[in-house]
């Protein structure tokens, strides 16, 4: 108890003063403060005084553990101070690698999709979206889509119960839910929205019930393209895709169409290309799209007036695009979140 005196500040201030280190400065802070430091023996000893001594005891203890800690914390602070400035005057190494910050990358498949919105862009197209969880009016119906069609039977499509409703503003009362088998639906909430002159690109997620394989997956990537307005014709359908696609694929590009069948489009037709730098497909016919002129029940159905206006449609995969620009021979690479693959664009 002799130790707890005034004395005892004075010894710790000339313990501090050769001290030029943190590890240092914490060793001895640990022989004053610490578990077993010496405050805490003393403390320990208060066992044998009585208890009226106890109190005025105690108040000395925590007066010097107090002025102790300060003083710990002024060399600590002053410690910290000299290490920054030593920092600061430090010489730069300027033969060091710099340290980059390591950024994301953008996946193929958004590349590809932003490339397709910024050609169309350029000719006055705009970016339309919509639900993913659709109505059989929009998804069918509206798209002149029969009662038996194949495509909305159950092993093609992907319903979400006959339990499972959802309210319409269309004549039916009440209609199933389900994924969209294509992003055609959204044309259709364009139309209703937006009266001619309408023009339009629709890119999007939609689902059907494929067996996944090397070119085939249950969830995959449109990009579809509308146009409506008075006196539209095949004419004007072709130059687009022309544009569209000698700006995807280099000037040299060739187009053909070859008659084809879509209950939503009359005509319809298959679109072929090909392009001098598609490696081991180069030169040759490549079938790309499908597309056609929109059909006038589709038009009747969203109470724009086929007599007054016509329109052209056209549709492709962006996943089976980009496995061409890529040269990329699986589709399901695209979504493994392989960063050896994904690093590579």
């Amino acid at each position: 108890m002799q130790s707890l005196n005034e004395g005892l500040i004075e010894t710790v201030n000339e313990q501090l003063a050769p001290i030029h280190s943190i590890g240092d400065l914490e060793v001895l802070k640990a022989y004053y403060l610490g578990p077993h430091g010496l405050l805490r023996q003393e403390m320990k000893s208060m066992e044998r005084l009585t208890s009226a001594e106890r109190p005025a005891f105690g108040k000395k203890i925590n007066d010097l553990k107090t002025k102790i800690e300060n003083l710990f914390q002024q060399k600590l602070e002053a410690l910290e101070a000299l290490e920054l400035c030593y920092k600061m005057k430090a010489p730069i190494d300027i033969s060091l690698n710099g340290r980059g910050r390591i950024s994301g990358m953008m996946h193929p498949l958004t590349k590809v999709q932003y490339r397709l919105e910024e050609i169309f862009n350029q000719i006055n197209f705009v970016t339309a979206d919509g639900p993913e969880i659709e109505t059989e009016w929009f998804c069918f119906d509206a798209l002149n889509t029969p009662p038996t069609h194949p495509a909305r039977e159950v092993m093609d499509t992907f319903f979400l119960g006959d339990d499972v409703t959802v309210a319409t503003t269309t004549k039916h009362d009440e209609e199933r839910y389900l994924l969209r088998s294509h992003t055609s639906t959204v044309q259709i909430r364009s139309m209703l929205k937006t009266k001619p002159p309408l023009r339009i690109i629709v890119p999007g997620r939609v689902f059907r019930r494929d067996v996944t394989d090397a070119t085939h997956s249950a969830n995959f990537h449109q990009f579809e393209v509308l146009c409506v307005d008075e006196n539209v014709t095949i004419c004007d359908l072709k130059a687009v895709l022309d544009y569209f696609l000698r700006a995807l694929f280099g000037s040299k590009t060739e187009t053909r169409l070859r008659p084809s069948f879509f209950p939503f489009t009359e005509p319809s037709f298959e679109v072929d290309f090909r392009a001098p730098d598609l490696g081991k497909l180069s030169h040759r016919w490549i079938e790309i799209l499908g597309c056609g002129m929109v059909d006038p029940s589709v038009l009747a159905a969203v109470n724009i007036d086929p007599e007054k206006y016509s329109g052209f449609a056209a549709g492709l995969g962006i996943e089976r695009l980009a496995m061409l620009i890529y040269a990329i021979d699986d589709v399901r690479l695209f979504y493994q979140n392989d960063l050896r693959f994904l690093e590579q664009f």
